[in-house]
């Protein structure tokens, strides 16, 4: 059983997970905007509810990690770990670039998936994944035209709202469905650890390149 939790945009999401079935079994979704930190816990209790289990059932908390709202990543990330501590089970992150490729990458995709999330500001934060999930790059801000130049160097299908954001189009907001976070933290190791992925910080400024991790 699998608590997940995603606080990493303005909505607020708590669902159970059971792995063993392969199914959410209960989910509250609020788009507050702020206020996450208030909201959280009693949603948390609620979805516990819903599922008819408690927290000594779960076996591992799946938090997405960014990027996204600072304050909501902390939020979401604090909560995880100090749960992970008492429950003496892994907190695993999921960053919210791989939930956008993996939405992609489920279909079973002919070429590498280029995740892209609309930072605002005229950049847009990214990452590679080939056809088996594998990260290519490391998650980062760029500018426009580096995601072309990624897109075009690796043959790569582009999604998420930085693609809306890159054609001037209508600029839906990404969609994080607990499942597919559950999924993912379902998959990977108990020490894999939930890190915030804070790619903005005093001073930042669009990538001008990107760094290929392997090929």
């Amino acid at each position: 059983m699998i608590l997940v939790i995603d606080t990493s945009g303005p909505v607020c999401a708590a669902g159970i997970y059971d792995a063993g079935k392969g199914q959410l079994v209960a989910s509250l979704s609020e788009d507050l905007g702020k206020g996450h930190a208030e909201r959280l816990i009693p949603m948390i209790d609620e979805v516990l509810v819903q599922a008819g289990v408690t927290l000594g059932d779960m076996t591992r908390i799946a938090v997405t990690t960014g990027p996204g709202s600072f304050t909501g990543i902390r939020v979401g990330v604090a909560a995880a770990r100090g749960f992970a501590l008492s429950l003496g089970i892994p907190a695993i992150g999921v960053t919210t670039l791989q939930v956008v490729a993996e939405q992609v990458l489920e279909i079973g995709p002919p070429a590498p998936v280029v995740a892209a999330i609309d930072a605002r500001r005229d950049e847009i934060f990214a990452q590679v994944f080939d056809t088996d999930g594998e990260a290519l790059t490391e998650p980062e801000a760029y500018a426009y035209d580096d995601i072309r130049a990624i897109v075009s160097r690796f043959g790569g299908i582009l999604t998420g709202s930085g693609a809306a954001a890159l054609e001037g189009g209508a600029q839906a907001a990404d969609v994080y469905p607990l499942d597919c976070i559950a999924r993912i933290a379902a998959r990977l190791p108990d020490d894999a650890k939930a890190s915030p992925v804070y790619i903005r910080g005093a001073g930042a400024k669009p990538q001008t390149g990107f760094a290929i991790k392997h090929v």
